[in-house]
């Protein structure tokens, strides 16, 4: 096993729930490092929508992804942790979290499981590839250790959040043996926007609360967060692969936000239109549309002073303002990427066709998916139909 992350693990727990001595092998000094960093800010694990809408949110790759969720579902992980003695409680949002919102309770709990069950764990041993011989090969801090055994689950994730261990080395190494492998990618990623300086100091940090994005036939509400490179947060993330797309066919794109979702063009028209006196026309939007901070002077980095007198063009703008995205951020920074070992280099095990036992889960294989637990849900998955792929080929060569 190599990786300790929530597929690795996962992985891990099939093989030895069935007898099977396992090795878990990862590059950093302690196990599952993204899933505590992840889990900080509240642990969504999966979200509690019917097993039908929850498939939906795979995209292109729903096809591969919905056997490893019927395998195992959202629901069945729900009951797995609460299996390690860990409680579930749905969020007003449908999102599934532990009761005590932490990552670190239900992984203490696990590894428990995991080393009472047998297993093994090696830390800082980065795998370097296989010799000439097929051993696998890691880096250790006593020098280059070679490992031979009967089968292999490889789960190194992606390349976001490098720091935590997922930094897509791994990539050259299969290509080598021939596996093809889609390229990585930002996903759930923020975005550049070229912000006036002025914006850029005054509004880095301000959320956007309330509003509608908009990119040609995607609508969504919620909230993001302007920040100085441009603009993220859930809103964004759920927008993140058509907005990435568009970029890299087109070099651009454009995202649309109502800034007041609530109200008509029509009212807002006429609200802008009352007679607003000696007041400036900062004060008449807060006045009359409670228009203030970031979402007052969004308008402004987006028509000119001139543009700005214009009453119809204003009220257009406030429903339906564009903003020019120009970049993704760096995949290091995204909280998941696109990409990895194409499906058709795998079986329905998730082994990999040209190297004979040796699996594949996790952020590894070519899917991605919203925030909101789709992720986890899915490495779980992956992992638990490695591992028992992994267990059935070692019995039955």
């Amino acid at each position: 096993m190599i990786g300790a992350g929530p597929a690795g693990l996962m992985a891990a727990e099939m093989l030895s729930a069935q007898g099977i001595s396992v090795d878990v092998y990862d590059a950093m000094p302690s196990a599952a490092r993204k899933f505590l960093m992840a889990g900080k800010g509240g642990m969504n694990i999966t979200h509690s929508e019917p097993l039908a809408d929850f498939l939906t949110r795979y995209g292109a790759r729903r096809a591969q992804i919905e056997p490893l969720l019927h395998a195992f579902s959202p629901q069945a992980l729900r009951e797995w942790i609460h299996g390690l003695g860990v409680e579930t409680f749905v969020g007003t949002s449908g999102r599934v979290f532990p009761k005590e919102m932490k990552a670190a309770p239900l992984l203490r709990a696990w590894l428990h499981r995991l080393r009472e069950q047998g297993v093994r764990f090696h830390m800082r041993h980065r795998w370097l590839g296989w010799d000439a011989q097929s051993a696998l090969r890691f880096a250790t801090p006593n020098g280059e250790k070679l490992i031979e055994g009967n089968g292999t689950v490889l789960a190194l994730g992606g390349a976001s959040w490098p720091q935590l261990g997922s930094d897509g080395a791994w990539t050259d190494l299969l290509a080598q043996r021939g596996i093809e492998i889609a390229p990585l990618r930002p996903s759930n990623c923020g975005f550049e926007i070229a912000w006036s300086a002025h914006f850029r100091e005054r509004y880095a940090g301000e959320p956007l609360k309330s509003v509608v994005a908009t990119f040609g036939d995607l609508r969504k509400p919620g909230e993001c967060l302007i920040d100085a490179h441009g603009i993220e947060g859930g809103l964004i993330y759920s927008l993140s692969a058509a907005l990435r797309d568009e970029i890299e066919a087109r070099g651009h794109a454009t995202l649309h936000l109502d800034l007041m979702p609530d109200w008509t063009l029509a009212r807002v028209e006429k609200e802008i239109a009352h007679p607003r006196g000696s007041r400036s026309l900062s004060s008449h939007l807060q006045s009359r549309l409670g228009l203030k901070g970031a979402k007052a002077n969004l308008l402004r980095e987006v028509l000119s002073a001139e543009q700005m007198q214009d009453d119809k063009l204003l009220a257009q703008t406030i429903k339906h303002l564009p903003l020019q995205l120009t970049a993704t951020r760096p995949i290091a920074e995204v909280i998941s990427t696109a990409g990895g070992v194409r499906f058709e280099e795998v079986d329905t095990k998730l082994m990999l066709n040209k190297l004979p036992g040796v699996f594949v889960c996790g952020e590894m294989l070519d899917w991605e998916a919203p925030t909101g637990g789709y992720l986890l849900s899915a490495c779980f998955a992956s992992g638990h139909v490695a591992g028992k792929g992994l267990a059935h080929w070692l019995q039955c060569p």
